[in-house]
Parts: structure tokens; sequence; C-alpha cells
């Protein structure tokens, strides 16, 4: 997709986005500021693996325990006593940040299907260590009595601010990714997916590369952990269990892999369709996943293919 292109879809979504708070108010629908706000953090955390997964070939099935560990360091702050998000939010990153870290350092010395089971299993030692903390609800969850405070500056506990603190997020995230994506290190990224032997053969140390992008991306999604903590004001093990980084998954893929506004556009697509048709059967996940498969089948540039391939007819003619 044109970079001019790709631009214009961004600003479009963004001014939907913008707009959904004066819809479900006109509307007389306030679940539908609700529901968006959850595809917006979900959105960021979308984003994130797409810099490993789509720029970097990293197919991590344990991405997930970033949001867990972002949503569990405000949970048990908060239960203790500490609302300030000035402590709550930087810690939350900062702890993601040192998980990926450790996670990475291993991980990262092998590919493919090794990778994927290495990462999915740091994640399960993670959702496994969430089961066990009873005092702060173990297997039951945690209710988070008093959002993030800013020290009047924001009032998280007002839907119309946090959601705009959203999306603002949301913005920051894919303009960061977009950006790294095309600096000299997001270049690393790539070709180390496409040719990682030829690109150490060049003298360049892509382990470093990748687990720094690696780092990152979990800072990014510890970060939207927070975020959700604060919509659900509830915290449990099933916010980093592996089929929520399934989930991630099919987000990134449905949007587009390696593209600036597909993971958006993905977790878009995926939860509505999961919420719509919720609403007609209690068995949507059968008509879900031949759906999914059709579209890896058939599109596998996902939404962001869709208008590529208007682009490349257009072109012809």
């Amino acid at each position: 997709m044109k970079p001019r292109l790709a631009a214009w879809i961004g600003v479009a979504v963004f001014v939907a986005l913008a707009a959904v708070p004066l819809a479900a108010k006109l509307g007389g629908s306030p679940f539908m500021l609700t529901l968006v706000n959850r595809i917006v953090i979900l959105a960021i955390a979308a984003v994130s693996l797409n810099l490993i997964l789509g720029y970097g070939g990293m197919v991590s099935l344990g991405h997930a325990a970033y949001i867990g560990i972002g949503g569990y360091t405000v949970g048990i702050l908060g239960h203790h006593g500490i609302t300030s998000g000035l402590v709550q939010w930087p810690l939350a990153l900062a702890l993601s940040a040192l998980f990926a870290l450790f996670t990475g350092a291993v991980c990262l010395r092998t590919r493919g299907v090794y990778f994927l089971m290495i990462t999915l299993a740091f994640a399960q030692m993670v959702y496994y260590v969430a089961v066990g903390l009873e005092q702060y609800g173990g297997d039951d969850g945690l209710t988070i009595r008093q959002r993030s405070s800013f020290g009047g500056v924001l009032d998280l506990s007002d839907k119309l601010v946090f959601y705009y603190l959203c999306l603002t997020a949301l913005a920051l995230a894919v303009l960061f990714v977009w950006r790294v994506s095309w600096s000299h290190f997001g270049l690393v990224v790539r070709g180390s997916q496409s040719n990682d032997r030829r690109m150490q053969a060049l003298g360049i140390s892509t382990f470093r590369y990748r687990l720094a992008a690696f780092v990152i991306a979990g800072a990014i999604c510890g970060g939207a952990g927070a975020l959700l903590a604060n919509h659900t004001d509830f915290i449990s093990p099933e916010m980093l269990s592996w089929t929520r980084s399934g989930d991630l998954i099919i987000m990134v893929v449905l949007g587009g892999a390696g593209t600036v506004i597909g993971p958006v556009a993905g977790a878009l697509a995926f939860l509505l369709l999961e919420e719509a048709l919720s609403r007609i059967t209690e068995y949507w996940q059968m008509i879900l996943g031949p759906l999914l498969v059709l579209v890896a089948l058939y599109k596998r540039g996902g939404i962001a293919g869709l208008f590529e391939a208007r682009r490349d007819e257009h072109g012809r003619r």
C-alpha cells in the first residue's frame, strides 16, 4: 500500500473512532462507547505485536502475558493503596519490558515452532503464577476499586476522558511503530526476517536488534494492560491466557501483518464480528472460525491487502 494512501486511511479510521462518543450519545447507546474503548485498548496490544510479528517475523504465542503483567501491576498496587498513575503505569511498562528482556534473551536464540513454544511456555508460567496469587483473588480475579489517579489532572472515572486518553495512546503507538519500522533499526529487523544470515554476514548483530524490538513490543503491550485494568476495573488470569495471545495474532493477520493501520483494522473487525455473532448465537465461534480460515487462504494481505488489490487493479487499467 502506498504511504500516502495508508496515511489517509489511518486518518479516516481515527476520525471515525474520535466520533464514537458523539454517535453513542446521539444513538442513546452508552454500551457502544464501552465496546469501542475495549477495542481501542486491544488494538494497542495488536500494534505492539505487529512490531515483532509483522516486521520481524516473530510469532509469539505469549504476547498477552504483558497485558496481564501491566494489569496486575495496576491491580496489586491499587490493592495496597497505591493508586497514583505516575507510579502504577511506569512500573507496568518497566516490569513488562523486563519480562520481555528475559523471555527474549532465551526464545530469540531459536526460530519457527521452537520460538513459538518457548513464548507459550513463559506465558503459561506467568498465568499459573497469577492463578496462585490467592491474596489477589487467584483464579477468581481481583476487583479494582479505584482507577489510577493523576492528581486531578485526568479523571479516569469520566468515560469520555478515559476514552480519548486510550485513543491518544493508540495514535501514539501507531505513529511510534510506523517511525520505528522505517528507521535503520526497523530496516535491520525487517532484513533479519528476510535473510538473517546475510544480515549477520554484513556485520550486523541482528540478535540485539530483534531483542530490542521484543522489549519495546512488550512494554507497549504492558501499557495496554494497564489501560485494560482501568477499563474493566477487574483483573484475572484470563487477561494473560494463551487464547488471548491467539486473538492478538488473529487481529494482526486479519488486518494485515506488517502494515501501519492493519492491526487497528484487524482489532475492529475481529471484535465487532465477535460481538455481533455472539448476539445471534452462542456458537458464534463456529461461524467466525471458517471466516478467518477463508481470509487466511484467499486474502493473505488481510484487510489492508484489499486496498492494495484495488490499487493494483486500477494501475493495470
